[in-house]
């Protein structure tokens, strides 16, 4: 019998064009809502409402597990085509293996490197600082992302989007949407130059 090997983003497209066609509403409030309450029974988890990390490692090793079973299980909803890709759990684990490690965010004295954290791991998380898709104005949209830059906490950038361009709305799939999203580009990376940092991870 062969191992199972990862699987690409080319089958992954391929399996959401012949995926069993299941329907939004029925993927949204049956298929999904029942089968988490019947793991949450079947591996017992109960969470604290007021415990904001759980360090519990039975319960992060039965979330692990419902979560895994939950994927093979019911697969991904694919929006665009109405279908249900799905894997084997020996493909999850082979992509999993296959998955980097790490990456850098990010060039220069600006570059950071992203990897794994457990609770317990005492390497401080990356800070992401930024309006994180919020609407800001067009006047305003340079100088919000400029003040994110300049804190020096802040490791990498997830901008916002511009309710206007040129006073115009960016209307989804028109022209104006397009010009939005370079102008955003453009003025994020002249935020971070603006306050020293141009090699900050966008």
């Amino acid at each position: 019998m062969a191992l199972a090997q990862r699987v690409t983003v080319f089958e992954t497209f391929n399996r959401a064009k012949s995926g069993q066609k299941v329907a939004e509403d029925t993927w949204d409030n049956q298929i999904i809502p029942k089968t988490a309450s019947r793991l949450k029974e079947k591996y017992g988890i109960a969470m604290a409402p007021k415990v904001m990390v759980h360090t519990d490692e039975k319960l992060i090793d039965n979330l692990f597990r419902a979560g895994l079973e939950m994927l093979v299980e019911c697969g991904i909803y694919c929006m665009d085509t109405g279908r249900v890709i799905k894997y084997t759990e020996e493909e999850v684990w082979a992509s999993l293996a296959a998955a980097p490690k790490s990456c850098v965010i990010g060039e220069g004295r600006e570059a950071r490197t992203l990897s794994p954290r457990s609770f317990a791991d005492s390497r401080p998380p990356l800070i992401q600082g930024g309006p994180t898709g919020a609407p800001c104005s067009e006047p305003m949209f340079l100088p919000i992302h400029e003040s994110y830059a300049k804190e020096g906490i802040v490791d990498t950038i997830v901008d916002g989007v511009m309710q206007t361009i040129n006073g115009f709305d960016p209307t989804p799939n028109s022209p104006w949407e397009i010009a939005a999203v370079k102008q955003e580009a453009y003025q994020v990376r002249l935020a971070q130059a603006r306050a020293g940092r141009p090699g900050m991870g966008l």
